[in-house]
């Protein structure tokens, strides 16, 4: 059912779609009033969640540390897995955003006969979710050339590398390719690890049908059902203008793949998904763990209850400490 009740989901969203868009008071409703009201639930959310997170007091360290921290002058520090000053925390947020550095690292456990735990790579996960991640990106960047009038260069250019391999006509894009597969990985590996499979919900199934969706609806659109693209840049511009304008003649393909897109854009700001604004904000990674430099004080203690050291304990219950055999550093 988990993974069930999101594909009928899905499913039944882009019927609905493909019938509305074939009635014209409701092609103004997908085309237009959703994109809207979409994009606004996507900004306001997305931004008042991340000032939510902003505004969570974290008032200790507490990087997640993955080396050797700064030591003695003679001992080797980590400066990625345990950065101790702010440029060092910025190379570990670059290479973590950038290159996924901690899922790199990763590594997956399996019992085997004896019983004996293994550890093992798990690069192929890595290597999937950065091709997904990257891709959707470059998709993200090709649609620009419909919202934009000219088309900036670094889009053109950006297109013509994507397409660079020249397959079939129109061009098949790298892109999409990958995209399909990446999703398709991703997918498989929920429901073929069995480990992955029973702490995954529906709420981890339905934004991977739903991204496979939207590239499945956007390659029938460019090679099978062969939309109007000037009616299509007319409608896009206008929108992207406030001064939308819808054309006629626009095949209900294009309705499906919009409203699909408008469920992610409302559906990102409340899910998992909003790790792509979450990971600048996490403090086991945007943290210097500088502890042992610094002294960092909980700005929530009572003011008027004063440090207690271990010192001043000891003199405190030194007689019981010696009576329960508890060593004492002073006799």
């Amino acid at each position: 059912m988990r993974i069930l009740y999101p594909f009928l989901a899905i499913l039944a969203v882009s019927l609905i779609a493909y019938l509305g868009g074939k009635v014209t008071g409701l092609q103004y409703l997908f085309g237009v009033v959703l994109p809207y009201l979409a994009f606004a639930v996507f900004i306001v959310g997305f931004v008042n969640r991340v000032l939510y997170w902003a505004k969570s007091p974290v008032p200790f360290r507490i990087p997640t540390t993955c080396g050797q921290g700064k030591s003695l002058d003679w001992i080797n520090q980590d400066r990625l897995d345990c950065p101790n000053n702010k440029l060092e925390v910025i190379g570990r947020m670059l290479l973590e955003v950038f290159a996924f550095r901690s899922l790199f690292r990763n590594t997956k456990a399996e019992v085997h006969d004896g019983p004996k735990l293994v550890y093992g790579s798990s690069k192929w996960l890595w290597l999937f979710a950065i091709l997904f991640h990257y891709s959707f990106l470059i998709v993200v960047i090709r649609h620009l050339r419909l919202f934009t009038e000219p088309v900036p260069s670094f889009v053109a250019l950006t297109e013509f590398f994507d397409g660079i391999l020249q397959i079939g006509a129109p061009t098949m894009y790298q892109t999409d390719v990958i995209l399909l597969a990446a999703v398709a990985f991703l997918f498989l590996r929920r429901i073929l690890s069995r480990h992955v499979k029973y702490i995954s919900l529906a709420a981890d199934y339905f934004p991977l049908f739903l991204i496979f969706a939207i590239a499945l609806s956007g390659v029938l659109m460019r090679f099978y059902f062969r939309v109007d693209v000037i009616a299509i840049k007319q409608l896009t511009v206008g929108i992207a203008t406030l001064s939308p304008v819808l054309p006629a003649g626009i095949h209900p393909i294009f309705f499906v793949h919009v409203l699909l897109v408008c469920i992610l854009l409302v559906y990102f700001p409340f899910s998992k998904l909003m790790h792509m604004g979450g990971v600048f904000l996490s403090p086991t990674r945007n943290m210097s763990n500088n502890s042992r430099s610094v002294r960092h004080i909980n700005p929530w203690n009572d003011p008027s209850i004063k440090p207690h050291s271990y010192a001043a304990y000891e003199d405190e219950f030194r007689d019981v400490m010696k009576e329960a055999g508890i060593p004492v550093e002073k006799e």
